[in-house]
């Protein structure tokens, strides 16, 4: 007995700051491989998993829910451990969860049937705030749930969600279906669930400008595997495109460039310049001008390029 608090005392110690912690997760299934999975998404911000389409980032959502099982290694959601038939009722009410595709079963369920349900599992269900949602959101909740549209559907879902007052908030592609006027309501909840308290965010989304927006983390996936966590602002500035050339020796080749600082991509582009992809813009930048090779040019990736290097680079 002695030996398991010590263990539990050192993964609580491991976990904390963390409102989700996967630690070399793997899940095994005849045609795809999920894992290791290795993320800690920070209490208190919003981390994006974003990547292909195929990539693992539903399978991962359906992980942390308990909803399927891990193969190896461990799972924590809010300092708790997930899976190995746990009891996770008390858990999951700390928690709320937008899945990308809607459920059918409750689909001749009216919404405010709907939401008299849910709340009574919820202590920190607010009442008021639901309302305001629905108001904001312009959702009619007497509709039955399958009459919904799909963007009044995902409208009323996640009302319902942000209603519970989560601690956590698992959102799988949040602005699926939405039109421009209502993605940018959600955006403004989003944001303002995030100042109203201790809250934490795991979105999966392919909307890059939703992750520029709202993510304080990106973390990539690919083939079933997190391939990287990143702080979002760092990331967006530290890749750039440079041309570099022609200096005072002439044309500059890609040999020239070999040492360049976070050195991605060389290819000599005309007219004597070098085209350079660098994911240290700042260190570059001062490594050409200490050996007088003049940037004619330069510009910062957007994050579809950065993620295309640094999956190609995982590869």
């Amino acid at each position: 007995m002695r030996e398991m608090n010590t263990e539990a005392r050192a993964a609580e110690r491991e976990t904390a700051g963390a409102a989700v912690w996967l630690h070399g997760a793997v899940q095994l299934r005849k045609a795809f491989r999920l894992g290791p999975l290795n993320l800690e998404a920070p209490v208190g911000c919003v981390t994006a998993i974003v990547g292909p389409n195929g990539s693992g980032k539903s399978s991962t959502f359906r992980l942390l829910l308990g909803l399927t099982a891990a193969d190896e290694g461990e799972i924590r959601l809010l300092g708790e451990r997930v899976g190995d038939g746990l009891d996770d009722t008390e858990l999951k009410r700390r928690m709320a969860y937008v899945p990308e595709e809607d459920s059918k079963i409750e689909a001749s369920l009216r919404g405010t049937s709907q939401a008299e349900f849910v709340s009574a599992w919820y202590p920190a269900w607010n009442q008021g705030e639901f309302e305001r949602l629905l108001r904001e959101f312009e959702v009619e909740p007497s509709k039955r749930l399958g009459k919904m549209s799909k963007g009044m559907r995902r409208k009323f879902e996640l009302a319902l969600a942000l209603a519970r007052e989560p601690e956590l908030l698992l959102l799988d592609e949040p602005s699926s279906g939405l039109d421009p006027l209502s993605w940018r309501k959600l955006v403004g909840e989003l944001h303002r669930y995030m100042e109203r308290g201790r809250h934490t965010i795991l979105m999966a989304t392919h909307i890059l400008d939703e992750v520029k927006r709202l993510a304080d983390y990106i973390a990539i996936m690919a083939d079933g595997r997190i391939i990287g966590v990143y702080e979002k602002d760092e990331l967006l500035s530290s890749w750039h495109r440079f041309y570099v050339g022609p200096g005072l020796g002439g044309a500059v080749s890609e040999g020239d460039v070999a040492d360049l600082p976070g050195l991605v991509r060389a290819e000599e582009s005309g007219g004597g310049t070098c085209r350079v992809v660098t994911s240290r813009a700042w260190e570059a930048e001062g490594w050409c001008r200490e050996r007088g090779l003049p940037i004619t040019g330069q510009r910062a990736l957007e994050l579809d390029e950065i993620m295309e290097q640094l999956i190609r680079q995982a590869r």
